[in-house]
C-alpha cells in the first residue's frame, strides 16, 4: 500500500465476515482511523446492533443510510422498465444496489473529509470494478483501497481463521462458508458447496422464497398496475416504491416464485455460480413485458429488446453512471410513455404466468385479429404482400438451384425433379454471360 498511515477512510460496512474483519485489519495493522457506511437496501434483520458492532471494533464513527425508496425507484425500477435480464437469468439484485451504495459513500467521505474509501469486494469478482468505477465516475480524485487485494489473506477460510485469533464476532463457519448478499430486491448466495456446479444447493440457504414442491397447492391471482412503465400498485392498492416491492416479495416467496440457479460469466473474465431469490422483481418484470406487449409498436419492441441486453450488460459490468448509461435510460423512459395499464399473474408452485392484460394505449386490435369475419382487413392482400416477400427467394432459386435444393437425405430412394429447363432465362443470364449451374443433386441417384 502507498502509505502505512492511511488517515481517515470510509469503509462501506456490511457486518459480514469480510467487512468486520478488513475494519478491524485497517485499524490495528494500518493504522487508520475509520468510519463505516452502511446503505440500508433492505438487509432487514441484518442491521441490528450494526453501529454499536462498529464502534466496539474501533470505528471513530458510524452511518446507517434508509435508502430503500430510493433504490427501487431509481435503480430497481428503471431496470424493470428497461425489462433487463443477465444471460437470461440474472435479473441484477447485486448489481443495481452496488452503485447506489458507492454514491453515498462518497457523500459520507465528503462529509468527514476523508482521502480514502474502502470496500470489502475480492480481486475475483464483479463488485470491486460496480464500486471503484462509480467511485471514479462521481469523484475522480478519490482514493480506493481494496483490502482483498493487498493482504495476504487469500481464502474465505484465513478469514475465519483471522476472527477467531483476534476473538471477532461473525456468523461463518467453515461447515457454511456461503457468501449472502440480501436487499429488497434479492438474496443472492454463492461459495462453500455451491463452487461445485454438480452440487445442488441445499434447502437451508433461501431465505426469501418457500420451496415450490411445498408451496401451497391452490394459485394466487396478482393484478399488477403500471404508470409509464413504472409498478404503482399491487391488487388495486397504490403503494410507494420500496413498499410495493416488499409485498410482491411476500406474494411470491410464498409460492417459490423467483428461485435462479445460474452459472454466469463474470466481467473479470471467470465463470461463476450463484445462486438467486428475486420473488417479487420476477412478478414485475413478467408482468411489464406482458403490457409491453399490447402497448409497444413492433419495431420499438424488438430495438428495445437490443437495448434491454445492452442495460443489463453496463450494470452488471459497473457502467451505472456512464454517459452511454445515461444516454439509455433517458431512451428507455421516452419508450415507456404508453406502458400505463394492468397485468394479471397467477402465481403456483414457483411458477409465474401472465393470464391477462389490458391498457388505455392498447394496441391490440380484436377487429384486426379475429378468425371471425370481419371488414376491416381483406385477406386478399396477404397475396401480394406475400408474393413481394418471396423475390428475393425466388431469384435466389432460379439463379442458384443448388443452394436451395432438400439435402439428399431427405429425398429418399427417388430421383429428384431436374430443375426447370434450362435454370434461369438468357435473360436472366445476362444473354449468356453467366455459365450454367449444375447440380450434382440432380444427376446423383440416392437409396436409403
Amino acid at each position: 500500500m502507498a502509505e502505512k498511515n492511511l488517515k481517515k477512510v470510509v469503509l462501506a460496512y456490511s457486518g459480514g465476515l469480510d467487512t468486520t474483519v478488513m475494519l478491524h485489519w485497517l485499524i490495528q495493522e494500518q493504522g487508520c482511523d475509520v468510519v463505516t457506511f452502511t446503505a440500508d437496501v433492505g438487509q432487514a434483520e441484518e442491521l441490528d446492533g450494526l453501529e454499536e458492532k462498529a464502534r466496539a471494533l474501533g470505528a471513530s464513527g458510524s452511518y446507517v443510510l434508509d435508502l430503500r425508496e430510493e433504490f427501487v425507484r431509481d435503480y430497481v425500477f428503471p431496470a424493470i422498465q428497461a425489462n433487463a435480464i443477465y444471460e437470461g437469468y440474472y435479473l441484477l439484485g447485486t448489481s443495481l444496489a452496488r452503485p447506489l451504495i458507492a454514491k453515498h459513500q462518497l457523500s459520507v467521505a465528503e462529509k468527514e473529509r476523508a482521502r480514502y474509501v474502502a470496500h470489502g469486494a475480492t480481486g475475483k469478482g464483479n463488485d470491486q470494478v460496480r464500486f471503484e468505477l462509480t467511485f471514479y465516475a462521481l469523484s475522480p480524485d478519490i482514493e480506493v483501497i481494496a483490502p482483498w487485494r493487498d493482504w495476504t489473506m487469500r481464502s474465505r477460510s484465513d478469514l475465519i481463521a483471522y476472527c477467531k485469533r483476534y476473538s471477532l464476532p461473525v456468523t461463518a463457519t467453515l461447515e457454511k462458508p456461503y457468501s449472502t448478499d440480501r436487499n429488497l430486491m434479492h438474496c443472492s448466495h454463492e461459495g462453500g458447496v455451491l463452487e461445485d456446479p454438480w452440487a445442488e444447493a441445499p434447502e437451508e440457504i433461501f431465505i426469501l422464497t418457500s420451496n415450490p414442491v411445498t408451496a401451497p397447492e391452490r394459485p394466487e391471482t396478482v393484478l399488477v398496475t403500471f404508470d409509464q412503465g413504472i409498478p404503482i400498485a399491487l391488487n388495486n392498492q397504490p403503494l410507494s416504491p420500496a413498499a410495493l416491492l416488499e409485498e410482491a416479495n411476500k406474494l411470491g416467496g410464498v409460492h417459490g416464485v423467483g428461485r435462479v440457479d445460474l452459472v454466469e460469466n463474470r466481467f473479470v473474465g471467470m465463470k461463476s455460480r450463484g445462486v438467486y431469490e428475486t420473488p417479487g422483481a420476477t412478478l414485475l418484470w413478467h408482468a411489464h413485458r406482458a403490457l409491453e406487449s399490447i402497448t409497444l409498436d413492433r419495431e420499438i419492441q424488438r430495438w428495445k429488446e437490443e437495448l434491454s441486453l445492452k442495460f443489463a450488460e453496463w450494470t452488471y459490468y459497473g457502467f451505472w453512471f456512464s454517459p452511454e448509461m445515461r444516454l439509455l435510460q433517458e431512451t428507455i423512459r421516452q419508450s415507456q410513455q404508453h406502458v400505463s395499464g394492468e397485468v394479471k399473474l397467477r402465481l403456483h408452485k414457483g411458477n409465474c404466468t401472465v393470464v391477462a392484460r389490458r391498457s388505455p394505449y392498447s394496441l391490440y386490435s380484436p377487429e384486426l385479429a379475429t378468425f371471425e369475419k370481419d371488414s376491416v382487413y381483406r385477406q386478399k392482400d396477404a397475396e401480394g404482400f406475400i408474393r413481394l416477400q418471396a423475390t428475393r427467394l425466388r431469384v435466389n432459386a432460379r439463379m442458384r438451384p443448388d443452394s436451395v435444393a432438400p439435402h439428399p437425405s431427405a429425398q429418399g430412394d427417388c430421383d429428384p425433379e431436374p430443375p426447370p429447363s434450362g435454370g434461369a432465362t438468357e435473360h436472366e443470364r445476362g444473354a449468356g454471360t453467366l455459365p450454367e449451374k449444375t447440380s450434382r443433386a440432380a444427376t446423383v441417384r440416392v437409396r436409403s
